[in-house]
């Protein structure tokens, strides 16, 4: 599933008020960090995670989040990431078309 720009902002839009469920510090992503990061996608469906690393290690942290995890980025500014994956079970947030 990949978002159009209306789906994005709208996303921004409901993440403005969010705080970081998931904070990634010095010692990077590790396997319990991927499972806390599944289990808030499928939770809330839109997360915010703090990401405490230099610039080009916060990228590579970003993709490797959203190639475990199928994710899609809606916003990334500075150290908070937003993501989103729809719950196919329970989908709690309605996107535009």
């Amino acid at each position: 599933m990949s978002l159009n720009n209306a789906q994005k902002k709208h996303l921004r839009g409901l993440a403005h008020d969010l705080n970081p469920v998931v904070m990634i510090g010095d010692k990077g992503l590790t396997d319990n960090v991927m499972n806390e990061i599944a289990i808030a996608l499928d939770h809330h469906e839109l997360i915010k995670v703090r990401i405490r690393a230099e610039r080009d290690d916060r990228a590579g942290i970003s993709n490797e989040i959203v190639a475990a995890t199928g994710a899609e980025i809606a916003q990334s500014i500075g150290q908070i990431l937003v993501l989103f994956r729809r719950n196919p079970k329970k989908p709690k947030v309605s996107l535009p078309l």
